[in-house]
């Protein structure tokens, strides 16, 4: 199944949860919103004509300073591809910019894919975007010290930050290191 058939699939499956599609250089896309997420993701994954079994990647934008092309600041992209089929998918959450920078959160897939657990925590470190039900989201690339999400628009390109606390002894039984 070529992608834009895939598209067409999921705009009359799931039209009224579909908030933009569109197509660049023949990769294909929908945006969805957070509420509405795991139904149109879990129906890519559960539908044996799409069979979507695996999630390639999970990622963030900011479009800060583009307010005017789009009425969300933030998007979390779902990289998909059905091993069955030998096809591809790309769905983007948006994320309203009208959130503070602590409400900014989207339902976490990891019920759906287990491999979204490090790469949800990976966006949450760069962009500050937490994911709701998530079993362990905290940094994952920055030290807990580390103040600010460094992949934002918004973040100082030449901050100063400190550096990671020392650590006395690396093998250790504290789950928090594991």
């Amino acid at each position: 199944m070529e992608q834009a058939e895939i598209s067409t699939r999921v705009q009359q499956q799931l039209g009224d949860h579909v908030v933009q599609a569109g197509e660049f250089q023949g990769q294909h896309w929908v945006v969805v919103e957070p509420p509405h997420l795991h139904e149109v993701l879990g129906t890519l994954k559960d539908d044996p004509d799409l069979d979507f079994n695996v999630l390639i990647d999970v990622g963030g934008v900011d479009y800060q300073g583009h307010e005017d092309d789009k009425d969300w600041r933030f998007e979390v992209v779902y990289q998909l591809l059905s091993v069955a089929h030998n096809h591809r998918f790309r769905v983007k959450c948006a994320v309203s910019s009208g959130m503070e920078a602590g409400e900014v959160a989207v339902p976490s897939v990891w019920q759906i894919w287990r491999t979204a657990n490090w790469m949800e925590r990976e966006v949450y470190d760069q962009y500050g975007i937490a994911f709701t039900g998530h079993p362990n989201l905290r940094r994952i690339l920055n030290h807990d010290d580390f103040e600010g999400h460094p992949l934002r628009k918004d973040y100082p390109i030449n901050k100063r930050q400190k550096l990671a606390r020392p650590v006395d002894n690396l093998l250790t039984d504290d789950p928090e290191w594991a």
